[in-house]
């Protein structure tokens, strides 16, 4: 890169970087590229160990040792908690012969969030645009020392995927459901927004909880507190217990987060008859809220809209942040005004035969994805005409 000398590095652990490095190239903007919050899902055991998911967080360093950039990284030995679903392509490749695990990825663990994978700290655009190629160069070069199938990038901006499509990564597009702040004053602001019958069903559901004598808590910062933290997690553990899911998380990462990133939080709590009986965990990006997780020990109608949805948008709001973003998934979301917007990934096919079957399927999806995105904004949009 112009001359100058860098050399790009693994590190088996967050750790090996201080905190002080890593987030002077990693920014602000978003709280799940910070060294918080990657060290407590490692000191928490939900990364390393027998997860499946492997730290070996790409470092660039300048040529007096200076960590220049970085991407968190991981060597995968399966496909869960990425929400970029690539089973398929593991299942095909398998049954042709082929190893398709262990994978390259980065990304953040558990967390369908658009966020920086290259993390270029203050670099000027062009350095910036350097230091990416040279990172995803790193990716393909160690993928092809240790003979691995595929490496891959989920949940980056749009804006990086034209550098890494120069390069020969292939690109692949999902759905979310964002919910954008149009400069609202207050919520009915917001409502008054929304077609009239759309505007009366959350109203509805809204006096629903209201009448039930659940009163909820928006708690960040210092009001959140180890005893909170403790019911979140049984809330948690309850869901995943629901669902028949698997619980990726650990009591300790919570308690870690809670330590570490408090001011970065928003856990909205319900509380009925004087006790905590459900929760909704979210984080406060610069510009964007980011709900996360949910659960209850009771089931009361409209209470998962009310503390995941009608809560973050008012919070929202309040904070002048542009963006919430509810997590991956649910059509549900469209008529409580999020939208679906593009999320994307990127994949590199080692082998030649396999990588033309994956371009082939990734055509196929993009014109379903683009055909099923026009059918939303044509027949379920809830915002009032013109």
């Amino acid at each position: 890169m112009d001359g100058d000398a860098y050399t790009l590095d693994l590190a088996p652990s967050i750790a090996e970087i201080t905190a002080t490095d890593w987030n002077r190239v990693a920014g602000s903007q978003n709280p799940f590229v910070s060294h918080e919050f990657l060290a407590a899902l490692e000191g928490g055991g939900a990364t390393g160990g027998d997860s499946g998911w492997d730290p070996m967080h790409l470092v660039l360093r300048d040529s007096e040792g200076r960590l220049a950039a970085a991407m968190p990284h991981y060597l995968k030995h399966h496909s869960y908690g990425e929400y970029i679903f690539d089973h398929s392509w593991a299942n095909a490749f398998m049954r042709a012969g082929g190893d398709y695990y262990p994978k390259m990825l980065s990304a953040v663990p558990f967390t369908p969030a658009t966020g920086p994978r290259f993390l270029v700290g203050d670099a000027d655009p062009l350095r910036a645009t350097q230091i990416r190629i040279a990172l995803a160069d790193g990716m393909v070069q160690r993928l092809n020392r240790l003979n691995l199938s595929s490496a891959h990038v989920n949940f980056l901006p749009e804006a990086d995927t034209a550098t890494l499509a120069d390069q020969g990564w292939m690109i692949r597009s999902s759905i979310q459901f964002h919910w954008q702040n149009d400069s609202y004053e207050d919520f009915d602001g917001f409502l008054a927004a929304l077609s009239s019958r759309k505007r009366k069903n959350i109203r509805k559901e809204r006096r629903t909880v209201a009448e039930s004598g659940v009163r909820l808590l928006r708690l960040t910062g210092d009001d959140i507190t180890t005893a909170h933290i403790d019911h979140f997690y049984r809330f948690y553990m309850s869901t995943i217990d629901r669902k028949w899911g698997g619980a990726y998380l650990t009591e300790g990462v919570f308690h870690q987060l809670h330590a570490t990133m408090a001011d970065r939080m928003l856990l909205v709590m319900a509380e009925h008859d004087g006790a905590i009986i459900g929760g909704a965990l979210n984080f406060i990006g610069a510009d964007t809220l980011y709900g996360r997780n949910w659960g209850a020990d009771v089931d009361i109608p409209c209470l998962h809209f009310e503390a995941c949805y009608y809560q973050a948008i008012e919070f929202a709001i309040e904070r002048g942040l542009k963006i919430v973003e509810a997590g991956a998934q649910g059509f549900h979301k469209v008529q409580r005004g999020y939208l679906p917007v593009n999320t994307y990934s990127a994949h590199w096919i080692a082998h030649d035969g396999f990588r033309a079957a994956v371009a082939r399927y990734l055509e196929s999806e993009r014109r379903g994805i683009t055909d099923e995105v026009n059918a939303i904004e044509m027949q379920a949009n809830p915002f009032r005409k013109g």
